[in-house]
């Protein structure tokens, strides 16, 4: 099977994450905070991760963020990135504090990235759907 033929793995929203996608359509970043302890976390799930309170509220994040990891891909390990390589693939770091995985875009080459350094937001579309990425500052 190759890229044209594989399906793209797309998310699948479901009563906890769908707002969280609406927010990306919308142009806008979220994440959770726990009410209680003041946790905040990526991806949505229904309950805090440090203190497992289910009282949370969603906040818009600022699109700040640095960077903590990046891995650069060579092989396609699923048939539909084929095409894409060679690819990154980062963990970021909101300046509220969560942390989430995504990718990033305007750079030419993987080389230049740096630990900590300062990112923004970059909303992008991938197959109809907004994902976050973010660029260097």
């Amino acid at each position: 099977m190759n890229a044209d033929q594989a399906p793209f793995p797309l998310p699948l929203p479901d009563a906890v994450s769908a707002p969280y996608w609406q927010a990306l359509s919308q142009g806008r970043l979220t994440f959770q905070r726990c009410a209680r302890c003041g946790g905040a976390w990526l991806p949505p799930r229904p309950e805090c991760p440090h203190c497992l309170s289910a009282d949370w509220a969603w906040e818009d994040a600022g699109g700040r963020a640095k960077l903590i990891s990046w891995v650069v891909y060579h092989v396609a390990y699923h048939p539909a990135f084929a095409d894409r390589l060679p690819y990154n693939v980062a963990v970021v770091e909101l300046a509220e504090g969560p942390r989430l995985i995504s990718s990033i875009v305007g750079i030419d080459d993987a080389e230049t990235l740096r630990i900590d350094q300062a990112l923004t937001l970059a909303i992008g579309q991938e197959h109809g759907v907004a994902v976050a990425r973010f660029r260097p500052d």
